[in-house]
């Protein structure tokens, strides 16, 4: 199992980038998969999720309407669209699968089963 996180940089507030997450190894649409950060000295944050069945999607209260998850099983990789970002939002993003299995109780927990090297996202004037 291998996932791969890019698309970070340094933005400004109020900015966007995209986030990719390519996966390899096993049946991707089979699988949920989820985005988690990481700032120094802070706690795991669990960002987004998106299920394998119906491409549900679930959000933290922190990220609800500026960011947007998806995923494109043909290429096997999910996106994560960070709209109005937030100097908050600075962190490393990482995604990860299995666990999360079943988003809507992965915030709980922020189990991560195979996660990917992660990419730096800096939002700064």
């Amino acid at each position: 199992v291998q996932l791969q996180a890019s698309g970070g940089g340094l933005v400004q507030p109020g900015g966007s980038l995209r986030l990719s997450c390519v996966a390899s190894g096993f049946t991707f649409e089979l699988y949920a998969i989820g985005w988690f950060r990481q700032a120094p000295g802070k706690e795991r944050e669990g960002v987004s999720c998106i299920m394998y069945s119906d491409a549900s999607t679930y959000y933290s209260d922190s990220v609800k309407g500026r960011f947007t998850i998806s995923r494109d099983n043909a290429k096997k990789t999910v996106y994560l669209q960070m709209d109005s970002l937030k100097p908050e939002d600075t962190a490393v993003y990482y995604c990860a699968t299995d666990p999360p299995s079943f988003c809507p109780v992965w915030f709980e927990s922020l189990e991560v089963g195979h996660r990917g090297q992660g990419t730096q996202v800096t939002v700064s004037s």
